[in-house]
């Protein structure tokens, strides 16, 4: 399932803001482009699909990708120290 996300993703022109203010960093949309993808191409990356949402979540990076499960678009990135309990892992 992440090669799917990994082909599929896309970015929306505020998605980079977000990202950027989220994650206190200040990326060029390659940057965060690059991150996106090395998150996803990573065997530590967790998925979980809730609702119409995939969550990514990567233990050493500690962050959090949200994408819309139809649309493949990256919504937004948040710091996570932990994978959150409550979502269910999705099959790879």
């Amino acid at each position: 399932m992440l090669k799917k996300i990994s082909e599929k993703i896309g970015y929306t022109k505020l998605v980079y803001d977000r990202v950027n203010k989220k994650l206190r960093t200040n990326y060029t949309k390659k940057q965060i482009e690059e991150l996106v993808e090395a998150i996803l191409n990573d065997n530590q990356t967790k998925l979980s699909r809730v609702g119409k949402n995939y969550y990514l979540w990567h233990p050493e990076k500690y962050i959090q990708l949200t994408i819309n499960a139809s649309s493949y678009r990256l919504i937004t990135a948040d710091r996570q120290e932990k994978i959150p309990i409550s979502k269910k892992s999705a099959k790879s």
